[in-house]
């Protein structure tokens, strides 16, 4: 890759807890606290009824199928995803919660085998285990070498960026926000002496001010800045207009470059704005729902990898690339041509700024002036 260009490859929600867990090598207990599942392996049950025999237990990289190879070959500088899973032995889970995510401590090799630089904390179901599984998680992804943002035992931490470096091109930091409307509950946002969620209240001019003043006092000349929201309902395509305008904002007035949505399942439109990439919503990379049924006509089952290019001198979005997978028996796997096309015209109908290709070998692309 050349010097003056480097390339950062986004996901949306990571989910390694419930069903994934049980399949790696540690598991954790399997006993539920919510209304639909009371045993975790009832989750590898339905997938496996749905798409056949699951190998138990995998080795760490098994989870991610395909996409070894793609980000052997494209080799992106920097990895940022959305962790959606309390990694933790605790057993004090969230009582007003439905659904609780946990993975195993000594699972955590299942991120390190995907290099992932740096897990946004920013969403809700990283206090499903409690103060306490929070304060483990942090623990166990800093001892593996991962950056965190968005969630700390403090405001003062969970506000903080990840400071990514790249060698020989600058730096990338990740700002990492949760919004109520992405499901955080209202409680979670951390505070001077209590732990939690970089939470914003509302997408008013008095938060853009606060997000604009966060990220002026840490940004240097030619630091790229990536704004991880976690925000919206998990299903459907329709932005918010107040959420596009905040976008713009963040992008005219706090200086981000990249803004890196999340909370749907399934992918939202992207949108290009004065040569910066908005993803309004990536869709979640790894779940265990598969299997259960509803929200078909959204094709849950199909994500993207997101690899972009910047400019390091602009900082502007110079190249997108998409690679469409989905996932079978726990494991991200290349999407069929029809499921490539199925993806291109759904983004192609909701994106702005730029029209979506679809390449020969199946990759998406966006072009834009």
């Amino acid at each position: 890759m050349a010097k003056d260009t480097f390339t950062l490859w986004l996901a949306g929600d990571v989910m390694t807890g419930r069903g994934i867990d049980q399949i790696l090598p540690h598991p954790s207990a399997p006993i539920l606290h919510e209304p639909y599942m009371q045993d975790a392996r009832g989750y590898v049950a339905l997938a496996e009824r749905a798409h056949g025999p699951i190998p138990r237990p995998v080795d760490f990289a098994y989870i991610w199928g395909d996409a070894l190879e793609e980000w052997a070959r494209r080799a992106p500088d920097v990895k940022v995803v959305n962790l959606e899973t309390s990694i933790t032995t605790s057993l004090d889970y969230w009582k007003d919660k439905g659904i609780h995510y946990r993975m195993h401590t000594e699972n955590v090799p299942c991120l390190t085998a995907a290099g992932f630089h740096c897990c946004v904390l920013a969403n809700n179901h990283v206090l499903d285990w409690g103060y306490a599984g929070l304060r483990e998680t942090l623990e166990v992804l800093h001892e593996a070498g991962i950056q965190t943002a968005g969630a700390g035992l403090t405001a003062e931490e969970a506000q903080a960026p990840a400071v990514l470096e790249v060698p020989g091109k600058g730096r990338v930091l990740v700002f990492a926000f949760g919004f109520v409307t992405g499901g955080v509950p209202s409680n979670w946002a951390a505070a001077e002496d209590q732990p939690g969620v970089n939470l914003l209240p509302d997408l008013s001019a008095e938060t853009l001010e606060r997000v604009r003043q966060a990220i002026a006092a840490v940004k240097q000349p030619r630091d790229v800045v990536v704004a991880s929201i976690h925000w919206g309902s998990n299903w459907g395509y329709y932005v918010l207009p107040e959420e596009r305008a905040f976008a713009h904002h963040l992008i005219d007035e706090a200086g981000v470059d990249v803004i890196h949505g999340h909370s749907s399942h399934h992918p939202k439109g992207l949108e290009v704005y004065k040569g910066k990439l908005i993803l309004y919503g990536a869709g979640d990379l790894i779940n265990d729902y598969e299997g259960i049924p509803g929200y078909e006509q959204f094709r849950p089952d199909l994500t993207l990898l997101y690899f972009a290019r910047l400019d390091m001198g602009t900082r502007n979005l110079a190249q997108m690339e998409m690679v469409p997978m989905q996932m079978r028996r726990f494991r991200l796997q290349r999407a069929t041509a029809e499921d490539a096309q199925w993806l291109q015209a759904t983004l192609a109908r909701e994106t702005r700024g730029a029209e979506v290709r679809l390449a020969p070998d199946g990759t998406l692309f966006l072009e834009w002036e």
